[in-house]
């Protein structure tokens, strides 16, 4: 199961759709955008393979993406929008990432903009009840022993387990599970990276009113009521 590349335009713009028994479904719809660096030359076209590139973020391509996504839509179905935007490096959001990411909650009823592109964590926005990640991080990567950007700690993951409502497709939880990459595995994180990461997404995120809190089992967790 893929989404946002495929053999041709057609198929790059096709959403992954996972099945979830008794709850309805999870549909992921998934672009590139040449702020992170895609060439533009790197779209799909209805002749050749590619990405399914985002454009730009104006109102006609969220108008576009309102219309894909009302034209899948069940009643309970959970909405994704995932892009890959911005640069490697830096805690900044670009105001018209976070334009475009309140229009896709307000006029397509996503319930989660699932961004990523950077190397490192970035702020967490739960706008509307709808949850935003801004940038997710790497997971693995093979970056270890590239210096440079040690200040941003890009061998610090997080595992995201949000739970939505399928009624309403609002965040109701939000946990976060801090791992360290190391030699391609990831590991157990130390307390004090945890620390690191928990204080860095209280930094980043406050200006979104998000707080990120410790669990008692070295989890973390997103407070924002």
């Amino acid at each position: 199961m893929t989404a946002g590349a495929g053999r041709d335009a057609s198929a790059a713009s096709e959403p992954a759709i996972m099945d979830t028994p008794g709850k309805g479904r999870v549909i992921v719809h998934a672009f590139g955008h040449p702020s992170s660096g895609i060439p533009r030359r790197w779209a799909a076209r209805s002749d050749a393979p590619g990405i399914n590139l985002l454009p730009d973020f104006s109102d006609a391509s969220v108008a576009l993406i309102r219309q894909r996504l009302a034209e899948i839509r069940r009643p309970g179905d959970i909405m994704v929008l995932s892009i890959h935007w911005g640069g490697n490096w830096g805690y900044g959001i670009p105001p018209e990432h976070r334009r475009f990411a309140h229009a896709i909650v307000d006029e397509a009823g996503v319930s989660i903009v699932h961004g990523h592109s950077s190397h490192h964590v970035k702020a967490i926005e739960v706008y509307r009840g709808r949850l935003i990640l801004y940038g997710c991080g790497d997971f693995l990567n093979d970056y270890e022993g590239i210096s440079g950007y040690e200040e941003f700690r890009g061998d610090l993951a997080l595992m995201y387990f949000g739970s939505v409502d399928a009624a309403s497709g609002g965040l109701v939880e939000l946990d976060l599970m801090p791992l360290q990459i190391r030699h391609f595995q990831l590991a157990r994180t130390a307390p004090a990276d945890v620390n690191w990461l928990k204080e860095t997404l209280n930094r980043t995120s406050r200006e979104f009113a998000t707080r990120i809190v410790s669990k008692p089992d070295g989890r973390l967790a997103a407070a924002w009521r």
